[in-house]
């Protein structure tokens, strides 16, 4: 049996678009949500994404890269994290045990 190690940071980003008195979204000058980011460091494992689960995610247009393995307790529904520079949108969440969870991640083209 393999054993991973979290030797790899994972930053992961909670988004949130504030709102006025009147429960509209603040947008900036152009009418653009402002969208505010917090972003959490934590440590992480890292997989390949299978042959089967790739070409699974290409028929339905998905462009799975990498997978994150963390702690179930870290992980809270974010959608977005980043490591290494880039910045991945995250497309699967797979629970392997009650522990650790899979992030099955696409890397995010365009900022904007």
């Amino acid at each position: 049996m393999i054993t991973l190690t979290y030797d790899h940071e994972l930053t992961l980003i909670s988004q949130t678009i504030p709102k006025d008195s009147n429960g509209n979204p603040l947008t900036d000058g152009i009418g653009n949500p402002i969208i505010n980011e917090v972003k959490t460091v934590i440590l992480c494992g890292l997989k390949s994404v299978s042959r089967n689960e790739f070409y699974n995610a290409a028929a339905a247009g998905l462009k799975p890269e990498i997978v994150f393995v963390v702690h179930g307790y870290e992980y809270n529904g974010e959608r977005i994290v980043e490591f290494e520079d880039n910045r991945y949108r995250v497309i699967r969440t797979y629970m392997t045990d009650f522990e650790e969870v899979e992030l099955v991640c696409e890397k995010v083209i365009g900022d904007g």
